[in-house]
């Protein structure tokens, strides 16, 4: 893989155009491209101008990597990603968090559209990521690059317990209510049937998705803290006969919540870089 190379090209446009390498990056699921509207002085890469990216295919994903500044804080944003179920390699799907590595990103804000199936949960609910069960194939099958971390990473903490207290912290300030809860991860891109909605709800989970993942391990990796959130877009827990899941829906309801989501995300991020005091 070509890593090096697409991240010089990065550094490049971003000299030219005077713009800071950012130490945070957002990657923004289906529907929820328009966060990237609130990032100020932009400059806008399309995938297809950075040498050996993927373009991205999925409803609802743009295809840009966008700098600029999102409150006062320099950050990045995928708008849109790169999904298994698209027939790319795992190697594929994460190839932009191993360059966002390479470009010295500290800081990874993930999020996704999410099918319920905790029952407490209704369509468009913010949930806060704080573990996931995986069933995809693993993205550091193969040999390890060293240059990016340890054959056997630790994943206990794969979503920041630091970054969910903050999260709460800013939703109690904006009055929002946050879900906290397990991410499913599943190939697609068929939708789930009743028996692994259930199945997956007896194993833990809250929400199920087609994303994420790959891209919090490599990140993990890498040596990169994770936040992550789930749009919640369509309900898995009423499996009666009327039940369907449709893919223009779920980017409806992720468009709906996401202006929640921005002003969520902007005051995550701006006291997520403030000094934390310490008490004596």
């Amino acid at each position: 893989m070509n890593y090096q190379q697409s991240a010089e090209y990065i550094k490049q446009r971003l000299s030219q155009t005077g713009h800071p390498i950012p130490e945070i990056a957002i990657v923004l699921g289906s529907g929820l491209g328009k966060l990237a509207d609130n990032i100020t002085n932009p400059l806008v890469i399309p995938y297809s101008d950075i040498p050996f990216f993927k373009q991205s295919t999925a409803v609802g994903h743009k295809g840009n990597l966008i700098f600029g500044t999102l409150g006062d804080t320099p950050v990045m944003a995928m708008q849109g990603r790169f999904h298994y179920y698209e027939g790319y390699t795992m190697q594929e799907v994460t190839y932009p968090i191993r360059v966002f590595s390479l470009l010295g990103i500290k800081l990874l804000m993930v999020s996704n559209a999410a099918g319920a199936m905790n029952p407490d949960y209704k369509v468009g609910d913010l949930m806060v990521i704080t573990d996931h069960i995986n069933f995809m194939p693993n993205p550091l099958i193969g040999p390890n690059l060293e240059q990016f971390g340890t054959r056997f990473p630790d994943m206990t903490e794969a979503y920041s317990h630091r970054m969910c207290r903050l999260a709460d912290q800013a939703a109690s300030e904006l009055g929002i209510t946050l879900q906290h809860g397990v991410y499913v991860a599943e190939t697609g891109p068929t939708y789930e049937t009743p028996a692994e909605y259930r199945m997956f709800r007896l194993m833990g989970g809250d929400a199920v998705g087609m994303s994420t993942v790959p891209e919090v391990i490599v990140a993990r990796h890498c040596g990169i803290e994770v936040f992550g959130m789930s749009v919640i877009t369509n309900q898995a827990n009423d499996l009666g006969d009327d039940i369907k899941n449709d893919g223009d829906d779920v980017v409806r309801a992720a468009d709906a919540a996401a202006d929640r989501m921005t002003a969520l995300f902007k005051r995550l991020i701006e006291t997520s870089t403030k000094p934390q005091s310490t008490q004596s």
